[in-house]
């Protein structure tokens, strides 16, 4: 090989070397894309929103305090209400809501609710009679969900409601402040129907202790 070739490789290894040096002192400027920050920040308020959204408008978790609800429900049964269905329907008798207390809206009750709008609710006697235009004879509910030693509490009551109100009383009879104790339920205080059972597992279901009525 001749040898000019060979310091014509030899000064084009050198030229390479001397270039990587160069590369390595002058480094090319690093430009940051903030469009991966924007979109993370964009997802994480579309996420919070849409939770907020659900948490207010389509469902929402509550957990049990007290025994009223008894034998049915009990202290930390978690529960998902439904808000949405009762937007475009009324409550049906045997639902069981939660809903704000008239006298005191900061606190959220669970109930069922026995008595609707129109109707005539008579306790008496640990029993539930019912008269309304469909039936203007009466009839009495048949409530196989209620245990007999959770019977009693107020009687001795009357009530008719007008075109916004319902009627609703704890499954245990025996403890529960209801609309016996403190009145009717007007409709606006009505949250949502119990939708979902979570805890306990052994209880995990869907409309837990929902009833229906023959009459209805």
């Amino acid at each position: 090989m001749p040898l000019t070739l060979m310091n014509d490789i030899h000064d084009t290894q050198r030229t390479s070397r001397d270039a990587s040096r160069a590369d390595s002192a002058f480094p090319d400027p690093v430009i940051e894309d903030d469009s991966s920050k924007g979109a993370l920040f964009g997802y994480t308020i579309f996420t919070l929103g849409l939770a907020l959204f659900i948490r207010f408008f389509v469902a929402a978790p509550y957990v049990v305090s007290g025994s009223s609800m008894e034998p049915n429900f009990h202290n930390w049964d978690y529960l998902i209400t439904d808000r949405l269905t009762y937007r475009f329907e009324e409550p049906v008798r045997g639902d069981v809501i939660v809903f704000k207390l008239p006298q005191e809206p900061s606190r959220s009750l669970i109930k069922r609710v026995v008595g609707l709008p129109g109707d005539t609710v008579t306790v008496r006697d640990n029993r539930i009679e019912i008269s309304n235009a469909a039936h203007p004879q009466g009839f009495v509910l048949d409530e196989p969900y209620l245990s007999e030693e959770n019977f009693g509490g107020p009687s001795g009551i009357s009530l008719t409601l007008g075109g916004d109100e319902f009627f609703v009383m704890g499954d245990n009879r025996r403890v529960s402040s209801d609309s016996r104790t403190w009145g009717v339920l007007p409709r606006e205080n009505v949250v949502g129907r119990v939708l979902v059972r979570l805890f306990p597992l052994s209880q995990l279901g869907v409309l837990p202790a929902e009833a229906r009525y023959l009459q209805d």
